[in-house]
């Protein structure tokens, strides 16, 4: 038996691969027994090629469970373990980003009472174009200090 396409078996249906995931495994027992009674150097290894297939058929099996899974909890609120994202244990116990933005009515309360200061810093008449952008900042910072 030559190897499987995998594009060819997600085209079969879920009967079709069982049907065939089952002469596999027969054709893999025979094998198995040539191979203790002495069989043909080819027969030894086909043996690799017709595990490769099983493999290859049991992963389309589940990948298509998989897909009909996701679609069977596309718009539940609960999904089961298994579909969720994997993440690291750590992701998964943090907040949402919902439960990390809510307040308190203490903390609202403060917010609109003491807003945030806003601060403008008024251009110092010495200033002219040749001061670097650099040294902007320090200058406005020292004229800060000494008034």
């Amino acid at each position: 038996m030559a190897r499987i396409k995998v594009y060819e078996l997600r085209q079969k249906t879920k009967a079709e691969l069982l049907n065939q995931l089952k002469d596999l495994k027969a054709e893999l027992a025979l094998l198995r027994v040539a191979k203790v009674t002495g069989g043909a150097p080819n027969k030894l290894s086909k043996i690799k090629v017709v595990r490769l297939s099983i493999a290859q058929v049991l992963t389309v099996i589940s990948q298509k469970q998989k897909a009909a899974l996701r679609d069977a909890y596309k718009n539940k609120k609960y999904l089961p373990l298994d579909l969720r994202p994997k993440k690291t244990r750590a992701i998964r116990r943090r907040l949402t980003k919902h439960q990390a933005s809510l307040k308190t009515e203490r903390e609202k309360k403060k917010e609109t009472y003491f807003p945030m200061r806003k601060y403008a810093i008024k251009r110092p008449f010495a200033l002219t174009s040749k001061c670097s952008p650099v040294t902007l900042p320090c200058f406005i910072f020292k004229n800060f200090l000494s008034v």
